[in-house]
């Protein structure tokens, strides 16, 4: 990223109480912009003086689109440019839709839609109010994942790589009871906290041609995904109690990429990630709605996909679960 972007541009940002706010806030401020407004309906924001004193803050939707329609008239000094998007997945759609009918451009977590479909309107109102939308894909952005990419496009062998890939972050019970354990809010465990993975292996081995499903509950999902350029053994969870037993105590999130037996370290290198996303949006470039259709694609397949538990192609923590 070269830093040629464009800063002093007013943000909003939409979901300021959510987990992963403070990085948009700190990606906001890091580019050299102003955070003006912030909406969420807990009040819990405390974090946004760690940012900027002069956030106007709102827990309802009607005064805080009110309050942006207020900026867009009064020029361009004060209107909102862009409208950082931290909401639960199921209201990413609207929240979208209102960035874009007040003359901003969208950056929005991930995943930026639950279904393929939605995809496909969002682009009409791309064209209609000649705005863009941006997905947050952090790992496209990650320096040992740009240096694999290098590495596999210059292999000239057309056998393909045989890849594992086991993500496990631990939850609580409380995770059930948010809108993350709605299947038809979050779109489940592999849309919610997966699609970034898929989205990173799509980006590294090219389209997906074939995609089966062997387990598939609340806390974790498994199956097999084949690229252009790899066959995938997958498996997620957010049950603790599939964690390696050796790893080190205390340790709650195990991440792991092994490619034709060699593992990838890519557990270090996140904390700028955001920014870097930012800046690359400000400079007229970021990830837009063609980069996303894949990995969305592949998340509403593996909710509606028939199970196939009998499999050789199954992860080796699957197989505890067939």
């Amino acid at each position: 990223m070269s830093n040629n972007y464009i800063s002093n541009k007013n943000f909003a940002l939409i979901g300021a109480g959510g987990y992963v706010a403070p990085k948009h806030m700190k990606a906001i401020k890091e580019t050299g912009n102003n955070l003006v407004a912030a909406l969420d309906i807990s009040d819990s924001v405390g974090i946004l003086d760690s940012y900027s004193f002069d956030v106007s803050f709102f827990t309802e939707f009607e005064r805080f689109d009110r309050y942006a329609e207020k900026l867009k008239r009064l020029g361009d000094k004060k209107q909102i440019h862009y409208v950082s998007i931290c909401s639960p997945n199921y209201l990413h759609d609207a929240h979208i839709r209102f960035a874009l009918r007040i003359g901003a451009d969208a950056i929005c977590e991930k995943p930026l839609v639950l279904n393929p479909w939605n995809l496909d309107a969002l682009s009409d109102i791309e064209n209609e109010t000649r705005r863009k939308i941006y997905n947050v894909l952090q790992l496209r952005m990650h320096p040992a994942i740009i240096a694999l990419k290098e590495k596999i496009e210059k292999t000239k062998s057309t056998k393909k790589h045989n890849v594992i890939l086991t993500y496990i972050t631990s939850r609580g019970k409380w995770y059930l009871h948010s809108w993350k354990g709605d299947l038809k809010k979050s779109g489940g465990v592999a849309t919610n906290i997966g699609v970034h993975f898929y989205d990173m292996l799509g980006f590294l081995f090219g389209n997906c041609k074939d995609n089966v499903v062997h387990v598939r509950n609340q806390f974790h999902t498994g199956g097999y995904l084949e690229f252009e350029r790899a066959r995938v053994r997958w498996f997620l969870s957010v049950n603790r109690q599939d964690l390696p037993n050796d790893i080190p105590e205390g340790q709650t999130t195990y991440r792991s990429i092994i490619i034709n037996g060699q593992e990838i370290e890519f557990s270090g290198g996140f904390t700028d990630l955001h920014t870097a996303s930012y800046g690359h949006i400000l400079e007229g470039n970021g990830f837009g709605l063609d980069q996303v259709r894949p990995s969305i694609e592949i998340v509403s397949q593996i909710r509606d996909l028939p199970l196939m538990p009998k499999s050789k192609d199954a992860h080796p923590i699957t197989q505890r679960y067939l």
